[in-house]
């Protein structure tokens, strides 16, 4: 008999649909969405006054934590508003990780209707030429940065022409500041510019207005119940230079009363090893990841029955997002769940993007297995566009970006003449009659291509279904084929993986998927990982498929060679 499985702290989904002559579908929630403040900071003030004394958010020092209350943070924001608009401060910008500090300034600038930019430190830490800060510097124009730590101050000084934008290492002399008048921050007012990179060319500053981001976080108080009944908790490591970690994550915990605990660990082998300490003093009701982080942390909960029973006995649900959560990965956490608590955990996803803020789809419903990506938030309208012979969705709600900064191009480009934002992104329906099943993410639109046959290859699904096959044998895999005759693939490795492991589940991928659109011809082991500087990943862990196509175009040939090199595994 199948083990019980907790009960989702969600509310069910009510979704109407509707379709179009031309193979349109059209999707709703029939909850309507509730009403809300027009900004995080009424939030910040609510619970400053409710709950004072509650952490806000906290980052490692020493063997405990630098701690900052609801009451306090609401205080350093006043003074660091007050401070802006004295300065006549236009626009600020983060160059480093998260922090307390950071934080607060996020919060200060929203109090003071100055737009707010947390900059991924890898372009300043790790690039060397700093083209993308480059270019992200003259769209922002920054009156203010902060840069805690010598080497992103020191080396972003030098490299970038920040012209006469004043730098902070912390935020305690404008936090000090005695609180004035403050101008009143409307719902379209801009709160935040966040970069988001494309497959090629320029980043796109993404526009997100006070209204974004408040919409996100009443359409999470209406799925997930729990949000309600407890505070949520967090130990989260997720940049905020992305909209996961910073608009769904820390606006969490200041919209919802809870508390987030910066992880100063990383989901790499270097860096796992502190995340593990970290959960050691934290108790999470939520948790966060990308199917990477998540890969890196179970052998941890795996080999300590202490750590996996402290991290299960108050979890509300896991929650990935960013890729497609490998099935074996879903099996490890359910059995890991099952034996610290008795019950199969909650596993749950959404779907967004930057220019969604970035709710748009949520799961919550009953999973048991990967794929779903969920249904419209209330609010959210989503529309299943015919595109070749896939479903685009594209969204229309008030958590739609307006647009890109200094980009009218872009941004005429990205919406329909309906205004609906159009995704790049193929879905389809879990069930083709009831839309309370669920979405399915099907692949981005413009990485999908034909073999020389004219058979068209689902990348997205491909894959899913490769990584799932060769299990601990790699870490990540980009599908190549592009008007050739068959499909190949260049595999990221793990440390321990051996050539015969890949060959093996890549004949029982085959063996499983025989058609010539999903069978893999030939494999790769790439010698060296992929890089951020280069934009082959993000600082999350995702692959930028494209790049790595385009930047490693002479290990695609070699994969293609005739004859094939002793190198490549014929499958």
């Amino acid at each position: 008999m199948k083990p019980a499985r907790k009960q989702a702290p969600f509310a069910l989904p009510d979704i109407a649909i509707r379709r179009d002559p031309d193979g349109t579908i059209h999707l709703r929630s029939r909850t309507p969405p509730a009403a809300h403040p027009e900004t995080l900071i009424n939030h910040l003030d609510r619970w400053a006054v409710a709950t004072p004394d509650r952490i806000l958010v906290a980052e490692r020092q020493g063997v405990g934590w630098r701690a900052v209350s609801f009451a306090e943070a609401a205080r350093a924001s006043r003074g660091i508003a007050t401070a802006l608009r004295a300065r006549d401060i236009g626009s600020v910008m983060v160059l480093s990780e998260n922090s307390v500090d950071q934080a607060l300034l996020m919060l200060g600038a929203f109090r003071a209707g100055v737009p707010f930019c947390p900059v991924s430190p890898a372009y300043s830490l790790l690039s060397r030429d700093f083209a993308k800060l480059k270019q992200i510097v003259a769209i922002v124009r920054p009156g203010l940065v902060l840069a805690e730590g010598l080497a992103p101050f020191e080396r972003a000084r030098t490299g970038v022409d920040l012209g006469a934008a004043e730098f902070v290492g912390d935020v305690s002399a404008l936090a000090e500041t005695e609180p004035g008048a403050l101008p009143e921050v409307t719902g379209d007012m801009v709160a935040k510019i966040l970069f988001t990179s494309g497959s090629t060319g320029s980043p796109k500053g993404v526009i997100n207005t006070h209204r974004m981001l408040a919409s996100n976080q009443a359409a999470l108080g209406q799925v997930w119940t729990c949000l309600a009944e407890r505070p949520p908790v967090m130990l989260d490591w997720l940049p905020w230079s992305h909209t996961f970690g910073g608009n769904q994550n820390l606006g969490l915990a200041v919209s919802h009363g809870g508390t987030l605990y910066i992880d100063d660990g990383r989901p790499t082998p270097a860096r796992i090893g502190r995340t593990v300490e970290n959960l050691r003093l934290v108790d999470p009701t939520l948790h966060f990841n990308v199917p990477r982080g998540l890969d890196m942390l179970l052998p941890h909960l795996e080999a300590d029955t202490v750590l996996r029973d402290r991290f299960f006995e108050n979890l509300e649900f896991v929650f990935y997002a960013g890729a497609t959560l490998p099935l074996s990965l879903w099996r490890r956490v359910e059995a890991l769940g099952l034996a610290a608590t008795g019950a199969l955990p909650v596993l749950t996803t959404c779907y967004g993007t930057t220019e969604t803020a970035p709710l748009a789809l949520a799961a919550h419903l009953v999973l048991e297995g990967t794929g779903v990506v969920g249904v419209p938030v209330p609010g959210v309208e989503a529309k299943l566009v015919p595109t070749g012979d896939k479903l685009q969705i594209a969204l229309r709600g008030p958590n739609i970006t307006p647009g890109y900064a200094g980009r009218d191009d872009l941004t005429a480009l990205a919406f329909d003449e309906d205004g609906y934002f159009l995704s790049g992104d193929a879905v389809r329906l879990a069930d083709p009659v009831d839309p309370n099943a669920g979405i399915i993410f099907d692949g981005r639109i413009a990485e999908d291509f034909k073999l020389s046959t004219g058979t068209w290859v689902s990348v997205g699904a491909l894959r899913v279904a490769v990584i799932a096959a060769c299990g601990a044998a790699v870490s990540d895999v980009v599908i190549a084929g592009h008007d050739r005759d068959g499909i190949g693939v260049l595999i990221f490795t793990k440390p321990e993986a051996r050539a015969a492991a890949i060959r093996e589940g890549l004949t029982r991928h085959n063996a499983a998927n025989p058609a010539s659109s999903t069978r893999v011809a030939r494999a790769l082991v790439l010698d060296t990982p992929p890089y951020v500087d280069s934009g082959e990943i993000t600082d999350k862990g995702y692959l930028n498929q494209r790049r790595i196509l385009e930047r490693r175009a002479d290990q695609v040939d070699r994969l293609f060679a005739e004859p094939p090199g002793p190198d490549v595994i014929v499958a």
